[in-house]
């Protein structure tokens, strides 16, 4: 635990050192949503079986040239053929800087609810039943990305990945972001 709060720290310590003088805006004549962008991310994953897709539309506000906060909705879908599926759904916040335009940083939390079902099968001669579980799952993700224009890049790290939690099949995962 004492390693998920000193990454976390140093994840959101890097995130905001972002130079006072960057925080100037006009504030007289400007809404709280003028400056909103929209977008989020999409991901997909294939492998010998093994299909996850994720959605993830959200909002983000700048607050400087190299920082912004935001939030969004989750949905995800995960299937290994003939053993299980999954479905997700969640709200996530994030924080992106960027210190440089082309790298972006970031930190999410994420809170899902979970649909899990895993197919009756046999193994070693016996018989398993259908397993059926609902429940929350929460991630925190580190990430990094090349950013070009309107989208980014990169990959995460869940710092509170478990094996075998229902969720994700591996702590690293591949992300691409785009906002408007």
């Amino acid at each position: 635990m004492n390693r998920i709060i000193t990454l976390t720290f140093i994840a959101w310590s890097l995130l905001t050192t972002t130079p006072i003088s960057a925080q100037e805006e006009n504030h007289h004549n400007s809404s709280f949503f003028s400056n909103v962008r929209y977008g989020g991310g999409i991901g997909a994953a294939f492998g010998n079986g093994y299909t996850n897709i994720t959605l993830a539309p959200s909002a983000i506000k700048p607050l400087s040239e190299q920082f912004s906060v935001g939030a969004g909705l989750q949905f995800n879908y995960m299937a290994s053929k003939d053993v299980y599926n999954t479905t997700s759904y969640g709200v996530n916040l994030l924080a992106l800087s960027n210190p440089i335009p082309e790298l972006q940083l970031s930190v999410e939390l994420e809170q899902l609810r979970v649909n899990y079902t895993a197919e009756a099968y046999y193994y070693n001669q016996s018989y398993v039943p259908k397993f059926e579980k609902d429940f929350w799952n929460t991630g925190l993700f580190l990430g990094a990305g090349y950013t070009s224009g309107p989208a980014t890049v990169g990959i995460r790290y869940n710092v509170l990945f478990r094996e075998n939690d229902y969720v994700y099949n591996q702590a690293w995962m591949p992300f691409v972001r785009v906002y408007f």
